[in-house]
């Protein structure tokens, strides 16, 4: 991140916003995540972790999805976990800039990373699954993946403004 140093004109020391930004970014990849798991995989059960490698319509297929499901949900569950804990370090900083405003932002940031990230590779990259599964690819994996811009743009924003505070 460019400008991640916020002096203060001389009167006292350099002021950081990175170690809270590197904390919330983590954190919005995990939630980024777990949102997705949560409202695509299980409530609108519009695609699974592989539903396009494994179909879904055979008991056999959905536990299968289930378990690739599972695993993803672990893994952005200690990637959340590592965030929390990056967010404890930054806190015990005197260096890190606390902001509210700027830890939002960043987190914005890494659940539009998530998105972006994770719709490349698995909507586009390997076809592990779209968006909306019965579609295949279609404008709705576009969509994920504009969304992931427009939150790294908002966060960005956020990270700046608190920055001239």
């Amino acid at each position: 991140m460019t400008g991640a140093i916020v002096g203060d004109a001389g009167h006292g020391p350099a002021r950081s916003v990175r170690p809270i930004a590197t904390a919330g970014m983590t954190i919005g990849i995990g939630m980024g995540g777990f949102f997705d798991g949560i409202l695509f995989h299980q409530i609108l059960q519009v695609h699974n972790m592989m539903s396009a490698r494994i179909p879904t319509d055979t008991l056999l297929g959905a536990k299968v999805n289930m378990v690739w499901d599972g695993l993803f949900h672990a893994v952005v569950w200690f990637v959340t976990a590592a965030g929390i804990a990056l967010l404890w370090r930054a806190t015990a900083r005197p260096d890190a800039v606390r902001s509210g405003r700027a830890l939002a932002g960043s987190i914005l940031i890494g659940f539009g990373l998530f998105n972006l990230v994770e719709g490349t590779i698995d909507h586009h990259v390997l076809h592990l699954h779209h968006v909306y599964e019965r579609l295949g690819v279609s404008a709705w994996d576009y969509v994920f993946l504009a969304s992931g811009l427009a939150l790294i743009a908002t966060g960005w924003l956020m990270i700046r403004a608190s920055r001239s505070n």
